[in-house]
């Protein structure tokens, strides 16, 4: 495989995500507004590191990007040194970022009118599922542009799937981000019951995740929560950033999300304990700091 490929954002996920794609074959040119950033992956990888936006985004068929928010997105994608200066008609412009579907539909419409296709097509799976290729994709565009897309996104994802029109992808997101703060949640609440009845919790987790209660937080994060050890993983800022946006879809659809409000609240006590960067299971941090003194 020879195709050529720009990826655009290096952070904890793009990062990963952009190596993947050299070992699948592709020769990739990457960029980040941190130069020190490319030149690491580049050292590590191999490749090109571009610029800006613009030159990583030139000869290139397909970029992806991965960066932080609806207005980090506009600023790597419009302008004299955004990606759509660079990049030729017919050409793919695909997008991981957590942003609204607002935004995704917006950059569609800009894709479109200049004659080039776009992909909003965020992703879960955390920095380990980035690092290891096996994370969960979520797309909504055009059938013709995922199919081009597709077999390259399977670089680094184990599912991948056209969900609708544009935003499709982002709407899905959502969902995902609410079912993940409603898990976190209710699985602090059980294992600070059970370590405050006595139990052990490592082995109420042995039980009871080999039956109906099972979910991919407890395999994952339980031993976390009951060493209290959160300084890893998928940022509370980030969750927070994302349950916003959710938040702010459910008001325009007038759908009520009381358990995500609650759960962003319980999150805003997180960061004022000081763990803005914490692990999303750190609400476990406010049930231990509430737990009762005993004589």
């Amino acid at each position: 495989m020879s195709e050529k490929v720009a990826f655009v954002g290096l952070g904890v996920m793009g990062f990963p995500m952009a190596g993947h794609l050299v070992k699948a074959g592709y020769q990739v040119t990457v960029y980040n507004r941190n130069p020190a950033r490319a030149q690491a992956w580049v050292a590590k990888h191999g490749g090109r590191a571009a610029a800006s936006p613009r030159e990583a985004a030139q000869g290139n068929g397909l970029v992806f990007a991965c960066v932080g928010a609806d207005d980090d997105l506009r600023a790597i994608a419009y302008g004299e040194q955004g990606v759509f200066a660079g990049l030729g008609k017919g050409c793919l412009f695909v997008d991981h970022t957590t942003a609204s579907a607002n935004v995704a539909r917006e950059l569609f419409q800009a894709a479109r009118d200049q004659g080039k296709a776009f992909l909003d097509a965020p992703v879960s799976g955390g920095q380990a599922g980035a690092e290891n290729g096996v994370l969960t994709v979520m797309v909504g565009g055009e059938p013709a542009a995922y199919a081009k897309a597709e077999p390259v996104i399977r670089s680094y994802a184990r599912m991948v799937k056209l969900l609708g029109p544009a935003g499709a992808g982002q709407l899905c997101k959502m969902v995902n981000q609410i079912c993940i703060a409603g898990t976190v949640q209710g699985l602090a609440e059980a294992l600070n019951l059970a370590v405050m009845a006595g139990l052990n919790g490592e082995e109420v987790v042995e039980v009871i995740s080999k039956g109906a209660a099972q979910s991919w937080q407890m395999e994952n994060r339980h031993k976390a929560m009951l060493a209290g050890n959160f300084d890893f993983g998928f940022a509370v800022q980030w969750m927070r950033k994302d349950l916003g946006i959710a938040m702010a879809q459910a008001k325009e659809l007038g759908v009520s999300l009381p358990v995500a409000a609650l759960v962003d609240q319980f999150y805003a006590e997180v960061e004022a304990l000081g763990g803005r960067r914490w692990d999303t299971c750190s609400l476990m941090a406010r049930m231990v700091r509430a737990r009762p003194q005993r004589g």
